[in-house]
């Protein structure tokens, strides 16, 4: 069965001009949730949808090796790292990860993330206005160094903070936000790099369970300790990806502001609806656009031929707002997570599949008990004022946020 394609000689331009709803916008001209593309001058099947996704991560059809983009390497995911291995080193390296989310260790999480908010929100009461998200990447800052025992001191916060979020938001861009993003990981690969080397010369004693601690003493199956750069680009696997939880924790403020019947569940203390909130935050705001993988070897699925080596993109935006999966998709509704059965390949804000064997991200607990925490904490332990501002956000510019990055006002504990 052929594949509908898409007319043209090159799409490119496209893509960046639609940003988040390029996949999706076509899924829905073709009424398939499989297309033919061109871009950057090479052939891409872009898919979506529940079962799409089930067949992008099943490792026995597609690869990681080799699938990103350098650019995106020297900005965001960093070489050697774990979103590019394949078989059993991506099996061991990510039981690395694995073993870091116990309870007793996403507990210290919480606590931590609880303190770090009343820290900041008694520092707050100083300013008359100030945009949340960038306050909100501090204190995910100090969350991720804490946590992972990287030594933090104050006068580089800022520093620290700047280079992890450009890192971030170089991932989708050209130009000067491709290069803040590519200097600020090589400072930041530097300064890890340094520390894993402080460990290893005992010059540094983190708590064994800790993220420094592991990936400064991990090694490969082959018996061999990580080189240092591996080891550093790993830890910032762990920091950085908290770091980028300030932008749902901005989302969330935005959606308590828009939706403000939330705000007043939120403040009713219910576990289960802060649970449902935070996932409905995932789900409809705008994170990441889309992953990649490579075919294996052939393979057929749905009568459509994937030849080995073909670059295949998920649409993961649009599979989390896919209509014959999501009733109502573009309403905000954190009450749809009741009837939800926690399936593997239909919610995928952050990947889909196995936690342990698979690609699903091994930090999506970490994302959900921060904001969890994060959020109850801006609905029920402090009081501010949301002054007239500019809070739309862009669906071609990736990663999206509030074009005013939520700025509050008159900020006061309770």
């Amino acid at each position: 069965m052929a594949i509908p394609r898409e007319k043209g000689l090159d799409h490119t331009l496209t893509m960046l001009s639609e940003g988040y709803n390029y996949i999706g916008s076509r899924r829905k001209r073709f009424a398939s949730d499989i297309f033919q593309t061109r871009l950057l001058g090479k052939k891409v099947i872009c898919i979506g949808g529940e079962e799409a996704a089930g067949v992008f991560y099943d490792e026995e059809k597609f690869k990681r090796k080799g699938v990103a983009p350098n650019r995106v390497k020297q900005t965001l995911f960093g070489k050697k790292g774990v979103q590019g291995l394949d078989g059993a080193a991506h099996k061991h390296r990510k039981q690395l990860f694995m073993s870091l989310m116990t309870p007793e260790r996403l507990n210290n999480l919480k606590d931590i993330t609880e303190k770090q908010w009343e820290i900041a929100v008694a520092n707050w009461q100083e300013k008359k206005k100030f945009p949340l998200f960038h306050e909100a990447e501090k204190i995910m800052c100090r969350i991720a160094c804490q946590w992972a025992g990287v030594p933090l001191f104050a006068n580089e916060l800022n520093r620290r903070t700047n280079d992890l979020s450009a890192m971030i938001d170089a991932f989708g861009a050209v130009g000067p936000r491709h290069w803040r993003g590519r200097t600020a990981r090589n400072r930041s690969e530097q300064w890890i790099r340094n520390m894993i080397d402080q460990v290893r010369n005992g010059k540094q004693h983190p708590n064994m369970d800790t993220a420094l601690y592991a990936m400064a003493w991990h090694r490969d199956l082959n018996g061999n300790l990580l080189d240092l750069q591996t080891s550093a680009v790993e830890l910032l696997n762990i920091v950085r990806p908290i770091v980028a939880i300030g932008r749902y924790v901005t989302f969330g403020a935005l959606a308590m502001h828009d939706f403000p019947e939330t705000n007043e569940k939120l403040k009713t203390g219910d576990d289960g609806y802060s649970r449902m909130f935070v996932q409905e935050v995932r789900r409809y705001y705008p994170f990441g656009p889309f992953l990649g993988a490579k075919v294996r070897n052939d393979f057929t699925w749905g009568g459509h031929h994937f030849k080995k080596d073909t670059l295949v993109f998920l649409d993961i935006y649009g599979t989390n707002h896919d209509p014959d999966l999501w009733k109502e998709p573009y309403t905000f509704n954190p009450e749809r997570f009741k009837e939800w059965k926690g399936r593997l390949f239909d919610f995928i804000p952050q990947g889909g599949g196995d936690y342990h064997m698979g690609h699903r991200c091994a930090g999506e607990w970490v994302t959900i008990e921060v904001m969890k925490v994060s959020l109850e904490f801006l609905a029920n332990h402090m009081d501010y004022k949301v002054p007239k501002q500019d809070l739309r956000y862009d669906m071609v510019r990736i990663p999206s946020l509030p074009k005013s990055r939520f700025m509050i006002s008159d900020v006061t504990a309770k």
